[in-house]
């Protein structure tokens, strides 16, 4: 049997590196039991820690069959009470605000089920390419417990009535629905996948990463505050873009000169 992990490789590139972060547990779908849940957070801080020049992360899960097919079953029917119940969807809850919280961009390698917890990670993330054979599906509900934590991202994803026909019912959605309901980006041929992240990877690189790190901070801003208070922290954002550090010079600075330069 193969042992759950959390596997993460670098790759040098043009102007940084790109981190690799596969959740392996194929024989169970790549369910997150506690082993995996503790190692997920754990993986994404180091990650970024040790990676000045991290330019973003793609998250998957191994083999084709699965991303993530849910919270661990077995796990949670051994919950004797309250208090385990909540130590357990805590750990869920901190690997999904780990990817959130990541400085960088996250993209969501959806290749096959996203179910539940996994379905709650795949929205954590900051865009997803999913698989054709993707499936996605919030089943709590049907093993008798609420669908909690992330699942509050659905709504200003797919709106609140997909939110509540996933959540209330319990039903999977094929790939091209999730695409059609704005769950996901993009959806390619399984063969396809690493083509469609290595074109996002390729964008990614054109952008100033302090501009990019900025851009994702102030967007979790506005998930949290007024209108009036998200337009008055992009003033603030965009300000602090051309302070120079250390008599460097500005990214802005850099990058409209080579503008204007072309």
């Amino acid at each position: 049997m193969t042992t759950p992990s959390i596997l993460t490789t670098l790759a040098r590139r043009r102007t940084g590196t790109i981190a690799n972060i596969t959740i392996s547990r194929p024989n169970k779908l790549n369910a997150l039991n506690t082993p995996l849940l503790e190692k997920l957070p754990q993986q994404v801080e180091a990650v970024t820690a040790q990676n000045a020049d991290l330019l973003g992360i793609v998250l998957t899960g191994a083999g084709p069959k699965s991303f993530v097919g849910g919270a661990d079953i077995a796990e949670m029917a051994r919950l004797n009470s309250p208090a385990e119940a909540r130590g357990f969807i805590t750990k869920v809850h901190i690997a999904c605000k780990s990817v959130r919280d990541c400085p960088v961009p996250v993209i969501a390698r959806v290749n096959g089920y996203a179910l539940g917890a996994g379905c709650e990670l795949a929205a954590a993330c900051d865009l997803r390419v999913a698989s054709k054979n993707a499936v996605f599906g919030m089943p709590e509900v049907r093993v008798g417990i609420p669908s909690v934590v992330e699942a509050a991202l659905l709504p200003n994803l797919i709106g609140w009535g997909r939110t509540r026909q996933l959540l209330l019912l319990g039903e999977n959605i094929n790939a091209e629905e999730a695409f059609r309901w704005g769950l996901v980006e993009r959806i390619v041929e399984q063969g396809a996948l690493d083509e469609a992240v290595e074109g996002w990877l390729s964008q990614l690189e054109k952008n100033g990463p302090s501009a990019v790190r900025k851009q994702k901070a102030l967007m979790r801003t506005w998930e949290n505050v007024s209108l009036d208070e998200a337009i008055q922290a992009g003033v603030t954002a965009f300000e602090e873009s051309f302070i120079a550090k250390d008599g460097e010079v500005t990214e802005p600075a850099r990058m409209l000169g080579a503008f204007f330069q072309k």
